[in-house]
């Protein structure tokens, strides 16, 4: 769904061209995914609790671990894997401070997607197989906006993805070594 007078190119942009395009816009928020420019719908009120909440678990978790060199990121700031250019909902990131006129986060170790209507086959599929190949990623956490429901896939050892699905309880995000819980998500 577009903003008002705000419509998406109906052809596949570079980089440039999206980044471009996008300051141009005078309303709405826009991901490309494989050159193809797709607007963000309105997020609904329980998409933006969980949004929230995500930033504040995964503060209180860098926070507790005092891990100084991390920093956790909301929506607004970009995620470029190949041709796509993702807007996740919530990011860490470990290592240098970032810029801080930079608009893109490079190298994410946790990334934090919350379900909406129109994203969800991108965000469990599409997003899943981009956010991995990124080196940095070590965790994508996939979060239930009505149901208390949130999915981990995991960077093994060997450099495979686990999963496991949670409905309570705490989530071990090592590396960095944090944990978040279940409920800290869910406590509106």
């Amino acid at each position: 769904m577009s903003g008002v007078g705000t419509r998406e190119p109906d052809f596949p942009m570079t980089r440039e061209e999206f980044l471009a395009w996008t300051t141009r816009q005078p309303t709405g928020r826009f991901e490309r995914i494989d050159g193809i420019v797709i607007a963000m719908a309105p997020e609904r009120i329980s998409h933006i609790r969980r949004k929230v909440a995500a930033l504040v678990a995964l503060r209180r978790a860098v926070s507790e671990a005092g891990l100084a060199s991390c920093e956790v990121l909301g929506d607004g700031a970009t995620v470029q894997v190949e041709d796509s250019d993702f807007e996740p909902d919530a990011l860490l990131h470990c290592g240098p401070r970032l810029p801080g006129d930079s608009t893109t986060v490079p190298d994410p170790q946790v990334l934090v997607e919350v379900l909406s209507p129109d994203s969800g086959t991108r965000d469990r599929a599409t997003k899943l197989r981009a956010y991995f190949k990124l080196p940095s990623d070590q965790h994508y956490l996939i979060v239930w906006p009505e149901e208390q429901r949130i999915v981990r896939h995991s960077r093994t050892s060997n450099g495979q993805v686990a999963t496991r699905v949670f409905a309570s309880g705490e989530i071990e995000l090592d590396p960095p070594g944090t944990t978040v819980t279940v409920e800290e998500f869910y406590l509106d």
